[in-house]
């Protein structure tokens, strides 16, 4: 797509003045050549998605602006370059200051600083259109960013200023509560009027959410009257950034927006307006490693997970496989050169647990096997016993690769040099102790051992076998996703990819793509424009029962779940409100008067007493959905939020599959049934009993009266004793074991 149709399909969406009309300059065009040279497709996309956010950020030529946007996509698709893009669509549109919140730790932060000065072109040219600052001093001890800065935005008042000298300050800090201290107490001193300004926070999800949010919730506490007792502190800071910026739009980018979505709807860092990235053609996330290549995806057998219960010496066997598949790899990418899109290095990645005494034993064992086998194939001679082991047991890895490599070298070339190849591997270990940086230059392959410092946010150049024997933890869905390092741009070597996990972590995995798949479903059409505000986005989502979704002390609201599958689910108390009790009678009338025509006494006994004769048709699920189960209303929060998860899991269904058919009943062909109350309050029995008890069967029982393999909907039309309330619309609903799904929702946003 040229920039002349974007910018005619923006004009298009502008609805009179809704949204404000990017102009894609010098600044972003220079910044896409350099990185996609001749793929005008890709360069297209990201220059399409990077104007799709920044038209929904303030425009800056308006005085003031105050929104808090998500940036969603997958983990590993090229998030970094999104931000770097929109950075430089902002320099090209007039911000004055971008702030790049760019990690938790120092590695993190030079990570992305590195990459803006890279793809920036920062450092190069005459007239220069940045001034960046990394981790400001605290101006009340050394004034000089502060000087730079308030320089820099003077510059912009100066209407005679040639353009060249209004340059865009682009500051870089890390996300720990002295730097954005630091960066708090500069821009205070500064006069930020007029100033617009883009703050992107890298793993928008990660710290930056109040941590008091649930103990705040259970103590009553409003959003507006929270003191810094009630906040954690990085929360805090970026408020007061927030707070200190008459215009600004604050960017959440992330993989795992489940944080940001569940958290209260008056938060201040609550989105209202998120954007969806899409990756370009050769990217692999989850649904190309757990869906779509069996290959990929081994499992490490119970037995050869190490931990306090099962303690042992030597590196288990499918380390060694995975490491005899890795180097293989090496060797083939070293012959093959860099030809197909192959990356500059190959990695492989070792991720036991947190635990940095684990990661020594693993390293340790990384490193002898190394050792061991680079010097049995280039010491031993070819009839030793232990080299003639050792090459065998790489012959079957072998064949292993050459099921999935389609040119894969003869395995007698791979072997020529293999042992000093194995030998030049580095082995770094990566965690608090042994640090976190990698010298990506020094070496072709690498093997990282660690835990944490190879989560989120960190890359792993040419990442294809990852082994990682650590549990679940503690279940969070994000967590569990950003520990997904093996995702990325790999589909021209995807055959050389391997990822080892206990069974356990298969399954989690295997799952998340479901979820994942389903909250990008049902957020495109916000991202789109359709809706233009995330407030109306329903906060429910598919979820493995396995997981929880995210930490709880950030949300304020408690979750509820409702699996449904293989039972019935009930209103309980359908008649507390006589004007709902009409409104539900004038939907089943409707609903009734529609499709009395398909309406059949259904089968059974001759004997049965009218009572137990039912009408009963075949419908559409969507029918169902949209012309009776979605107008019904309720009467009581516990009916309400159980009826809708129940039909947020129809509506799924209804967007995920294929069209299909239910069953509908209408009990007693719609006469009136008499039903009673307990103590709650609640209906007592809907359901008729079997007649009789003992013997032949006449009646089975309402229970019964469904199909076990298709959702059933039971229709009952019922008096209440107690209150003399007639007319009450009551339904059940039947859902198979096959449509089983775990639903997780926020009952109150507010």
């Amino acid at each position: 797509m040229s920039y002349e149709d974007i910018k005619f399909e923006y004009s298009a969406e502008n609805n009179g003045g809704r949204f404000w009309i990017p102009v894609v300059g010098e600044v972003t065009e220079s910044l896409l050549s350099r990185i996609f040279q001749d793929d005008t497709d890709a360069k297209d996309k990201v220059k399409h998605e990077a104007c799709q956010i920044l038209r929904l950020c303030g425009d800056p030529e308006e005085e003031s602006n105050n929104d808090t946007g998500l940036v969603f996509g997958y983990v590993q698709s090229g998030k970094t370059l999104s931000f770097t893009t929109l950075t430089a669509l902002a320099r090209d549109n007039g911000y004055q200051l971008v702030i790049i919140i760019a990690g938790t730790s120092t590695n993190l932060v030079e990570q992305s600083s590195k990459r803006l000065v890279k793809d920036l072109n920062l450092n190069s040219g005459f007239r220069r259109e940045w001034v960046m600052l990394v981790n400001p001093h605290n101006p009340n001890k050394n004034p000089q960013a502060r000087t730079t800065v308030k320089t820099e935005l003077e510059q912009w008042k100066s209407i005679n200023a040639p353009r060249h000298l209004k340059k865009t300050v682009l500051i870089t800090v890390m996300k720990q509560s002295q730097h954005l201290n630091n960066l708090n107490e500069l821009l205070k001193q500064i006069d930020l009027r007029n100033v617009p300004t883009l703050i992107i926070d890298d793993e928008g999800d990660q710290a930056s959410l109040n941590t008091k949010a649930m103990a705040n919730s259970k103590k009553n506490l409003r959003h507006d009257g929270l003191s810094d007792l009630d906040m954690s502190t990085i929360y805090s800071r970026i408020r007061e950034l927030k707070a200190s910026l008459p215009h600004h739009t604050f960017l959440q980018y992330t993989a795992t927006p489940q944080a940001p979505l569940f958290i209260n709807l008056v938060d201040n860092l609550s989105p209202n307006f998120i954007s969806l990235l899409t990756p370009g053609e050769k990217y692999t996330g989850g649904l190309a490693f757990f869906k779509e290549n069996a290959f990929i995806v081994r499992q490490i057998p119970d037995n050869e997970i190490y931990s306090e219960d099962n303690p042992f010496t030597d590196a288990p066997e499918s380390l060694l496989e995975a490491m005899r598949i890795f180097f293989l790899g090496v060797m083939a990418g070293i012959i093959k050169g860099e030809e197909n899109g192959n990356p500059r290095n190959r990695s492989m990645m070792v991720h036991p647990s947190r635990s940095v005494e684990d990661h020594g034993i693993y390293a340790n064992w990384v490193k002898s096997v190394k050792n061991q086998w680079a010097k049995i194939l280039i010491e031993r001679s070819k009839g030793d016993e232990s080299r003639v082991a050792l090459v065998s047991s790489f012959a079957d890895s072998y064949a292993d690769l050459e099921e999935s490599v389609k040119d894969l070298p003869p395995f007698d070339d791979l072997l020529k040099e293999l042992g000093f190849y194995i030998r030049s591997t580095a082995v770094k270990e990566l965690n608090s102790k042994a640090g976190s940086s990698v010298d990506w230059n020094h070496t072709y392959s690498h093997i990282l051992v660690g835990g944490q410092a190879m989560d989120r946010g960190f890359t792993v150049e040419g990442l294809t076998v990852t082994y990682m024997p650590r549990s679940k933890g503690v279940g969070n869905a994000d967590t569990l996703q950003q520990r997904a390092r093996f995702f990325g741009y790999k589909r021209d070597y995807l055959g050389f990819c391997r990822v080892y996990l206990d069974v356990e972590n298969i399954h989690l995995f295997s799952e998340y793509v479901e979820h994942e798949e389903d909250i990008r479903n049902r957020l495109e059409p916000y991202s789109t424009g359709e809706h233009v505000h995330l407030n109306n986005f329903q906060r429910r989502v598919v979820l493995d029962e396995m997981f929880k979704l995210t930490r709880k002390n950030v949300l304020s609201n408690e979750l509820s779940r409702n699996k449904f599958g293989n039972k019935w689910v009930r209103i309980r108390a359908p008649h507390d409100n006589e004007i709902i009790i009409q409104e539900n009678r004038e939907t089943f009338d409707s609903f009734i008067v529609k499709y009395e025509d398909k309406l059949v006494e259904d089968e059974g006994h001759p004997n049965r007493t009218e009572d137990q004769k039912h009408l009963v048709m075949t419908l559409g699920i969507k029918e169902l959905y949209d012309e009776f189960l979605s107008m019904l209303k309720y009467t009581r929060p516990s009916d309400a939020q159980l009826f809708i998860n129940l039909k947020g899991m129809i509506e799924l269904y209804n967007e995920g599959f294929p069209p299909e058919r239910c069953h509908v009943y209408v009990i007693k062909k719609g006469e009136i049934r008499q039903r009673g109350l307990n103590r709650s309050g609640e209906i007592t029995n809907l359901f008729q009993g079997k007649n009789p008890k003992e013997g032949e069967v006449i009646y089975p029982g309402d229970e019964k009266i469904r199909d076990e393999d298709h959702l059933t909907v039971q229709i009952h039309n019922l008096a209440i004793k107690e209150t003399g309330l007639t007319g009450v619309i009551g339904i059940a609903v039947w859902v198979p074991e096959r449509l089983s799904k775990s639903i997780i929702s926020i009952s109150n946003h507010a």
